[in-house]
Order: C-alpha cells, then structure tokens, then sequence
C-alpha cells in the first residue's frame, strides 16, 4: 500500500437511502418482525428440548434450524435498526469483519442443515421400514456437526482473505449490513483470489445441496404416487411441500445475490433480497416449517394443559390447607367456651363443625 493511502479505520453503511418519516415506519414494523422472529424460533427450540415426543431426526434438525435462524437475525438485523434511527451509520472494520463472517457461516450452515432435513425426508418416505436404522442419532449428530464446521470453515477462509487486502479508499458500504461484496469493492487491492473462493463457495453450499435436494425430492415424488392411502399421500406432500418452500426461498435468494451477474440495478435488488434474507425467511420458517404441524402444535398444547393443570392443583392444595386450619380453630374454640352461659351454644357449634370437616375430609379422599 502506497504511502499517500490511510488505512479505513470504520465504514459507513449506507443503507436503504429513505426518508426520515418512512425509516422511523420501517423501524418499528422491523423491529415487531425481529422480535417475532427470534421469539417463534426459540419457542419451536423450546418445545424440541422440552417434548420427548420431539426427539426424533427431523425435529433435531429443525432445533438447529432454529438456532442458525435466531443468530442470523440476530447477527444483521439489531444494527441495521439502530442505523434506521440514528444518522451516524458508521462500524468499525474489526465489527464489519466480524458481522461478514458469522453471516457468511450461519447462511454456509443453513444450506448444509437443509441438504440434511432433505435427506431424512427421503430416507423416511423411501426407506421407511430402515428408517430408525439409517437415521440413527451417531449418524444425525455426525450431519450437524459436519454441516457446522464446513460451513463456518468457509467463513473463516473468507474472513482471512478479507483482512489481507487494504482498504484505502472510500468507506461507504452500499449495504444494510457488511455484506462481503460490498465490501470488497471498496479495496485498494486486486480481489480475484476472493472472487474466485465466493464463486467456489457457492458451487460447494449453492449448487451442489441444490443438486442433491432435488434429486431426493425427485425420488421422494415418485414413491408419494405410489402410496395406495390418500391421508398417506396428503401428509407427505405436506410435509415436502413445507420444506420446499424454505428450500426455494433460501437458495433461489442466495444465487440471485451471489451468482447472477452485476447490473447497475443489482445493488438495490441485493438490499432487498438481503433485507428479505434476514428478516423474512428467519419469521417464515417457523411459521412453514413447525407452527403448522400437528404435532409442533400438540406440543405445545400438552405443554399448556400441564401448566393449567399443576396451577389448578396448586390452588387446590392451598384450599384445602385454609380449609384444615379452619377446622383446627373451629376446635380450639370448642375446648375453651369464651363464657360458661354459652357452652352448649359452642358445643352445638363445634359438632355441626366436626361434622362438617368430616363430610369434607371423606370428599377429598
């Protein structure tokens, strides 16, 4: 780097370029969409850990489909916010450096996880008699863990060629977030190496699980025809069906922003289509995925009657405690009459009263 450059200490993220009144709008509908989001998504985790019913292939991917999903948002969306309300939009590069990784490594690990859930409705629906053989627990915990470190491996290779260029020029990053290649155009240096390893990246997290989804959804179509029960046909096309949406949603944003060539009105379509990716799919996945099955929703229906049904216990309880000291004073005031005139008053009293705490002991046993 020349000696008539300064080193970029922060960027400034420009933005969605809106007017005041409408940022402040979008503020709050983003922030009640956020909240939803990370909300839906840890109850759907909630239920997965707390249900034993739960603990099967499927809803063990879904939990970590809604980990990926919540540090997601979490990772874009709480600064792009504070940008929409505050005029100093600036981040200094070691954050901005940080916030392209884990974006980078979620997204990379969500493709993975998919790839995953996609192959587990297929050995479900083709294979259903070797299903529990197949998918057992050592080889679903092997698939999240591989799709963890592949994917975050590749967030680290861009991260490191990401800090070897220079950044002198100008800081503005014509993003919501620090979005990678928006921020490679501000380097000083050539970025082909990093071009050429987003452009790998793509074809190893994009192309290639695209290619292997819809080879098992091709497989999964054929062997839903051939189900003799039109129940058993209606619940598979609903659970594949559910699971494509998410898949088409996901991928077909991801190679729109990383695989189609630039135009001068592609940067405004990638805010969008980020914008979308990271509050949008994250509110819709539980919504598609888990909300409307019916068992997610047994779930946490039997999850409520049981706190209504220990409240109500507990309420029980503690009527029949006032009831016992009711009783215990109703005999203390038996044994020691207040005046002598009034003690066969007091002793009609007191065995109405014993007669009474009996009738209610008999009923509580």
């Amino acid at each position: 780097m020349g000696s008539n450059h300064s080193w970029v200490s922060e960027f400034i993220l420009v933005g969605l370029q809106l007017s005041a009144e409408m940022e402040v709008s979008l503020f709050w509908i983003f922030s009640l969409f956020y909240i939803f989001s990370v909300l839906a998504n840890g109850m759907i985790f909630g239920l997965i850990c707390l249900d034993p019913r739960l603990h099967t292939p499927m809803y063990f991917f879904l939990s970590h489909l809604a980990i990926i999903d919540m540090s997601y948002a979490s990772n874009n969306v709480p600064k792009m916010l504070a940008n929409l309300v505050n005029q100093k939009r600036t981040i200094s590069f070691v954050p901005c450096v940080m916030q392209t990784f884990l974006y980078l490594g979620f997204a990379a690990t969500e493709c993975l996880i998919l790839v995953a859930m996609s192959y587990d409705r297929f050995v479900a629906i083709c294979h259903p008699l070797q299903y529990t053989v197949i998918m057992s627990w050592r080889v679903c915990i092997v698939l999240a863990v591989t799709s963890w470190s592949c994917g975050f491996t590749l967030s680290l290779v861009h991260a490191i060629l990401l800090l070897r260029l220079p950044f002198c020029g100008p800081r503005k990053v014509n993003h919501v977030f620090c979005e990678i290649l928006s921020v490679l155009k501000l380097a000083c240096a050539d970025t082909w190496i990093n071009q050429v390893v987003i452009l790998a990246a793509c074809m190893f997290v994009l192309v290639g699980p695209l290619c292997l989804m819809l080879v098992s959804y091709m497989c999964i179509l054929w062997a839903i025809l051939k189900i003799q029960s039109k129940e058993g046909r209606r619940k598979a096309f609903s659970t594949c069906s559910s699971h494509l949406c998410v898949v088409g949603l996901f991928f077909g944003i991801a190679m729109v922003v990383y695989m189609v060539p630039e135009s001068n009105q592609r940067e405004e379509l990638e805010k969008i289509l980020s914008l979308f990716h990271s509050l949008f799919n994250p509110m819709l996945n539980p919504l598609i995925y888990s909300l409307r099955n019916a068992q997610v929703k047994a779930s946490l229906y039997r999850l409520l009657s049981e706190e209504e049904t220990s409240s109500g216990s507990l309420l029980v309880i503690r009527g029949s405690s006032k009831s016992y000291e009711g009783s215990a004073e109703l005999q203390q005031g038996q044994a020691v009459p207040r005046k002598l005139t009034d003690l066969s008053h007091s002793h009609e009293k007191a065995v109405e009263g014993g007669k009474h705490t009996h009738t209610w002991t008999q009923h509580w046993n």
